[in-house]
């Protein structure tokens, strides 16, 4: 993740490739080794975009749209039921007879929260913006997910500025984690 632009650009290409490694995880037979190399693919990629959101994107919201407090809070509370769900998945190997319906209830709640944030709150963000705005903040996104977490911290803060200020250290000791133990990110 990382691909240039403004915020909405950024962030929509992120959400089209956790479409694309959904669609790859079930492509591979049930229980293959393959499915949970995938799943933790993808439980990296989720976790950095919605650590950034979280940084950036969420209090732009609340500063420039209106009710925007409570779109933000909708959204981290999204991103909380997401990151519960990626913390159960992340111990449980393909074969896992939980395995399936986790990737299953993931998708449905990414997919509902991706369409609420393209539908709803990309638009009221592009209005109440300057291109100037949403570009800089599409330059924060891509820095805050080269330090950001890769493996899920449910209980971490998600609100500034302790977001902020742990998320580096979290994604310090995830990328430590991720070396001793051969998972790619």
């Amino acid at each position: 993740m990382g691909h240039g632009g403004n915020v909405i650009s950024e962030l929509t290409t992120d959400h089209r490739e956790v479409d694309s490694l959904f669609a790859r995880i079930e492509e591979q037979p049930a229980g293959d080794q393959r499915r949970r190399e995938l799943a933790d693919e993808l439980t990296v990629e989720l976790v950095r975009h919605s650590v950034a959101e979280e940084q950036y994107l969420y209090p732009a919201v609340r500063r420039y749209v209106d009710d925007g407090d409570d779109m933000a809070d909708k959204e981290i509370e999204d991103h909380a039921t997401i990151e519960r769900l990626l913390k159960d998945l992340e111990g449980r190997e393909a074969g896992d007879a939980q395995f399936d319906t986790l990737v299953a209830q993931l998708k449905r709640e990414v997919t509902a929260h991706v369409r609420d944030e393209e539908d709803r709150l990309f638009p009221l963000l592009a209005a109440a913006c300057s291109p100037e705005a949403l570009d800089e903040l599409g330059d924060k996104i891509r820095q805050a997910k080269k330090t950001a977490p890769t493996r899920p911290h449910p209980s971490a803060p998600d609100k500034p500025p302790a977001d902020k200020l742990l998320a580096p250290g979290a994604g310090l000791v995830d990328r430590a984690r991720d070396l001793v133990s051969g998972r790619k990110h």
